[in-house]
């Protein structure tokens, strides 16, 4: 069980950093703002996206959220990570960008399932020590 837990905190902190922290620090900057235009979306979809994602890895990392929100924001986060390796490879052919959100997406997916893993446990308590 102390194994899941360090996995599950550790996957699940990774994606609530790239797709939480992140999005909400850098999604104004100019990089971010061509990244999306380049992709052919308007601005106002990456406004819409960063807010989102910020509030799916929120759902994601706060124990205190279960249940039928927490299950959404995993479908969200699955949709988010598909979606943008799709549009990735119709703008510009399979390349990296293509392979980092299938990357997180691997991520999501082993956060998913230590989550569920945990729940199954006899405490099922996410929050207690990791000893």
């Amino acid at each position: 069980m102390k194994k899941t837990k360090i996995i599950y905190w550790l996957t699940t902190t990774l994606i609530f950093l790239w797709e939480g922290l992140m999005p909400a620090l850098t999604s104004h900057t100019e990089l971010a703002v061509e990244g999306v235009r380049s992709l052919g979306y308007p601005d106002y979809f990456r406004v819409l996206l960063t807010v989102f994602k910020v509030l799916g890895a929120l759902a994601l990392i706060l124990p205190m959220v279960k249940g039928r929100v927490k299950e959404w924001a995993y479908a969200g986060m699955t949709f988010l990570f598909i979606s943008a390796a799709v549009s990735h490879w119709a703008v510009s052919g399979f390349g990296a960008f293509v392979l980092m959100p299938l990357f997180f997406l691997g991520v999501l997916v082993i956060s998913y399932l230590t989550y569920h893993k945990l729940q199954e446990e006899p405490t099922g308590h996410l929050v207690s020590d990791l000893t």
